[in-house]
């Protein structure tokens, strides 16, 4: 169990890229099936859907 987050809490991480990686990546994440990218674990597909959610989403 992890110890030093308030009960509820999610932990996050902040990812320091530098500006052309991040267009990259984001450019990645925007026109990526990502029914297509292969996983090895069910969790590996939470941050994914998470992200297509918040894009539906207009965030």
């Amino acid at each position: 169990m992890e110890t030093g987050f308030p009960r509820g809490s999610t932990p996050t991480v902040d990812l320091r890229l530098w500006r052309s990686d991040a267009i990259v990546l984001f450019d990645w994440l925007m026109s990526t099936d990502l029914n297509a990218v292969p996983i090895t674990h069910p969790a590996q597909k939470q941050a994914p859907a998470q992200e297509e959610v918040a894009r539906d989403m207009g965030w």
